[in-house]
């Protein structure tokens, strides 16, 4: 689904996640826990230590088995965060979902919402997927404003959709097709 090319536009760039990135991923995972933990998924009744060996494996282990996408979020060539496509269904669905994390110090900079347009385009015209949705927090006003920055359309709301942060947590559903994007996703920035 990726080959190992780059997306890229202008400083920030998506690449496939490699085991190798997991010393980077580890070290930005951990000194951001106060920003991250609050949106992180949970699963009900445990509490478990942050295991991001385990983490990067699983995530390589979907993209090879073709359920989802791996990218690590570059900026100025310096990994500052993660962008996954999950849920990958082709066929009469043809969708993906996109999750997606930024360190703290590189938020408010545009690089978030340029990641996601380079991963829509990319999904529409390479992966060949209809539908790209993202679901988020009511209370999580950055990715918010990143849905915003893009046009896409919010769905409604999903009530008590992901265990996140030690409950059930309702989630809006943003979403675009390919017949709503003429061109690049990138021209919506």
């Amino acid at each position: 689904m990726l080959a190992s090319k780059r997306l890229t536009h202008g400083d920030i760039s998506l690449r496939k996640l490699s085991r190798l990135d997991y010393p980077v991923l580890n070290r930005l995972l951990h000194e951001d826990r106060e920003w991250l933990e609050p949106w992180e998924a949970t699963t009900p009744g445990i509490r478990r230590a942050l295991d991001v060996k385990w983490l990067v494996r699983s995530l390589i282990s979907q993209s090879k088995e073709g359920f989802g996408i791996a990218f690590v979020i570059e900026y100025q060539g310096q990994v500052v965060g993660q962008l996954n496509v999950a849920n990958i269904l082709h066929g009469s669905v043809s969708s993906g979902t996109i999750g997606y994390w930024i360190a703290k110090d590189f938020a408010g900079r545009n690089i978030t919402p340029t990641a996601v347009a380079l991963a829509i385009d990319h999904l529409f015209s390479e992966v060949g997927l209809h539908r790209v949705e993202i679901d988020i927090r009511p209370e999580n006003h950055a990715s918010l404003r990143v849905v915003e920055k893009l046009g896409l359309r919010h769905e409604g709301t999903k009530l008590r959709y992901i265990h996140i942060d030690g409950a059930w947590r309702d989630h809006h559903v943003f979403a675009i097709t390919q017949e709503e994007l003429p061109g690049s996703m990138l021209r919506r920035l």
